[in-house]
């Protein structure tokens, strides 16, 4: 999470914004398998065989999990980007 700050003319003051990226931590296990987390949201952890199907598959879950907060009256963070994997 960054914080990026902005000038407003009519509001005549800086203003800090919180700019909110869920990010998708992966690694490969010694079995080959491939393991993508999501730590903003516990529980949020999927195997794949390949990484692209471990990410496919976080960011889906990712997604279930936000609804299923929505459809429930929870708070979700505030997101300005949804997902990001670091390089």
């Amino acid at each position: 999470m960054g914080v990026v700050c902005a000038w407003l003319p009519w509001y005549n003051d800086m203003v800090v914004l919180e700019k909110r990226t869920m990010i998708i931590e992966i690694e490969r296990e010694d079995d080959g398998r491939w393991i993508a987390e999501i730590t903003d949201l516990p529980g949020v952890m999927t195997y794949g065989q390949s990484r692209d199907e471990a990410i496919a598959k976080v960011k889906a879950l990712a997604l279930r999990v936000l609804a299923d907060r929505l459809e429930h009256g929870e708070e979700i963070p505030e997101l300005c980007e949804v997902f990001a994997v670091p390089t």
